[in-house]
């Protein structure tokens, strides 16, 4: 069996599709990522993780006019007030809220994130990103981001902190001896005295050790120095290296060896490879909408080229479309700049191409589940991160069509085992 997250936002639905009703508007309330949830948590989806950032975009053109135009990195909420949200709303499924160890101080995060596993009951998650893009770093009082490697740098004391800070009370601190009058034990409660070279915290954390006591670490980082820090520290890592059943087979090998490098366990790291399945009720109509998805991306090719720009720092609007790109670096997403540059040489190829790497998988709710099902078979594990609108239509494909022809075939689980987020990753 294999593994099932979605990835999305805290920001708005397609609101220009068929059947868009009027969610592009409400959306704010919460309501339509609660009623999204749900759907997940009766398919067994093992997790849902909230994707964020902190910026108004003008990478593109030097205009926020492409950003706000198509919703790409504005409007957005704060995830960390959704999750709560959505942990009340539901029994099992598990709930991952990015947090930027950059901008986050680490008692902050390691207290909330700890307060919300207890609020969840053991089902809460840290997406830990390092933030790429100056716009960011601004709006928290800084010039500009440090140098990719050396913020990768920070975020691995960072981790190191907030898991002492994790580790400053004794699972079994709270006693309640009415004998004695004493509610916590004092020598089960540590001050950890950290003192690095980006943090220092004297902790400890001023809360009871919660039920996973380490909420779930994700982490999505796919250059040397992110899947390094992958390796070393997350229990579920998302990729989109799945342009061939031999890369994401290398992508995951190589992760694997460096967990066994750092002395980890590889089976304690699950590697979720995102994807848009096309689904249809025939081979031949999913084949008909994928191209109706070419031919829509190639009509707002100006809101990818605007999207890689944001993520990269590169105005791709000084280029012609049909002009061929000279050498691209950013000190932001290296991983998806590469992926971008690989889909083509101009604007315009490498937009309609990029734009569409995560479909890999048309047809037939049975014939895709029977595909990714040989997919991982040969790749090895560990699941699929479904990505896409949370338009109720593509949702009820996935929930009510290609999930229950996985579990038909004994791919994904029927039911949930009732325990934490991390005992739900680590049951096969």
């Amino acid at each position: 069996m294999f593994h099932l997250g979605w990835f999305t936002n805290f920001s708005n639905p397609p609101w220009l599709a068929p059947y868009a009703g009027t969610e592009g508007a409400t959306w704010p309330d919460g309501e339509a990522h609660v009623e999204f949830t749900r759907s997940l948590e009766r398919a067994c989806f093992d997790y849902v993780m909230l994707e964020d950032s902190s910026m108004v975009s003008d990478a593109y053109e030097g205009s926020s006019r492409v950003d706000l135009k198509y919703g790409l990195y504005a409007p957005k909420h704060d995830p960390m007030m959704l999750a709560p949200v959505l942990a009340d709303a539901t029994r099992n499924i598990g709930i991952i809220a990015t947090c930027s160890t950059s901008f986050y101080p680490p008692w902050l995060l390691a207290r909330r994130f700890s307060t919300l596993d207890h609020l969840s009951g053991g089902r809460i998650g840290w997406n830990m990103v390092t933030s790429s893009e100056d716009r960011a770093a601004q709006n928290y009082g800084m010039d500009e981001l440090p140098e990719h490697d050396l913020r990768y740098e920070r975020a691995g004391e960072f981790v190191e902190l907030t898991r002492r800070l994790w580790d400053s009370w004794e699972p079994d601190a709270l006693v309640m001896d009415a004998a004695t009058g004493t509610y916590v034990d004092h020598t089960k409660v540590h001050t950890i005295d950290f003192e690095g070279r980006f943090h220092r915290s004297r902790g400890p954390l001023n809360l009871l050790s919660s039920p996973q006591r380490h909420p779930v670490l994700c982490q999505a980082g796919g250059s040397p120095k992110g899947r390094d820090f992958a390796a070393r520290y997350a229990d579920t890592l998302l990729t989109a290296e799945t342009h061939s059943v031999e890369a994401m087979k290398a992508f995951r090998d190589d992760i694997r060896a460096r967990m066994v490098a750092h002395g980890r366990d590889p089976d304690e790291l699950k590697i979720m490879f995102i994807t848009q399945p096309v689904l249809a009720g025939t081979v031949a109509q999913a084949e008909a909408k994928r191209q109706r998805m070419l031919a829509g991306v190639d009509a707002r090719i100006e809101s990818s080229l605007g999207h890689i720009s944001a993520l990269t720092e590169n105005d791709l609007s000084t280029w012609g479309l049909d002009e061929e790109f000279g050498d691209l670096t950013t000190n932001g997403h290296r991983s998806t700049l590469a992926d971008f540059m690989r889909a083509g040489r101009t604007p315009r190829e490498a937009a309609l191409g990029w734009s569409m790497k995560n479909v890999r998988f048309v047809g037939t709710p049975d014939s895709v589940a029977a595909e990714m099902g040989e997919v991982m078979a040969e790749v090895g594990g560990d699941g699929f991160l479904i990505t896409g609108s949370i338009s109720r239509r593509f949702v009820d494909e996935i929930t009510e069509g290609l999930v229950p022809a996985l579990q038909r075939r004994g791919l994904t689980r029927t039911e949930y085992g009732g325990g934490t987020l991390r005992e739900t990753l680590r049951e096969f």
